[in-house]
């Protein structure tokens, strides 16, 4: 894990002064080491069900059809209001200036589907938190809720375990 976590990226400053910006697209460049997330994250699920893996905009689409592959699983995409063509069901959610919302298609997930949410990033879990509202809206058994990498100072596994999810970060800061 060590060496996968070597290769995530500092931008100071990004998107605004005073954060740093944790930068996953090195990890994307080298084959072997997106090879291994997914195989670290999708050897979790083999023979488990699963039927839908569901991931957040952007980045979490990314980690989300490769999973989704690997396991033999559907693609269920969750974006921002006003990007996905059909019928939407959306959550809003707060964030330090404000909120905001996400969206998924009526139709994404069918009631008792075994669900895995996943994204890049567990910052504060505010999307997330959205995002499983949307998948309980849908009548989906969320089975885990999943991240490439946590910042753990921030305490947003609280906002998602206090729900009763399991969370599966597979590198943390």
């Amino acid at each position: 894990m060590q060496e996968l976590k070597s290769l995530i990226r500092d931008i100071p400053d990004f998107p605004k002064p005073g954060i740093i910006f944790k930068d996953i697209t090195p990890l994307l460049h080298k084959p072997w080491a997106f090879q291994k997330i997914v195989d670290y994250i999708g050897n979790r699920y083999i023979g488990l069900g699963v039927d839908i893996v569901a991931g957040i905009e952007s980045r979490g689409f990314i980690l989300a059809s490769a999973l989704a592959y690997k396991i033999g699983a559907g693609l269920a995409i969750i974006r921002k209001p006003g990007k996905l063509p059909y019928k939407t069901i959306s959550a809003t959610y707060t964030l330090e200036y404000g909120e905001d919302k996400i969206e998924v298609h009526e139709d994404a997930i069918q009631k008792g589907m075994k669900v895995v949410l996943i994204d890049d990033v567990l910052a504060t879990g505010g999307t997330m938190s959205a995002a499983i509202d949307l998948v309980e809206k849908l009548g989906g058994n969320i089975v885990s809720v999943d991240f490439l990498l946590e910042l753990t100072f921030l305490n947003g596994r609280k906002k998602i375990t206090d729900r009763g999810y399991p969370v599966f970060s597979l590198i943390k800061f």
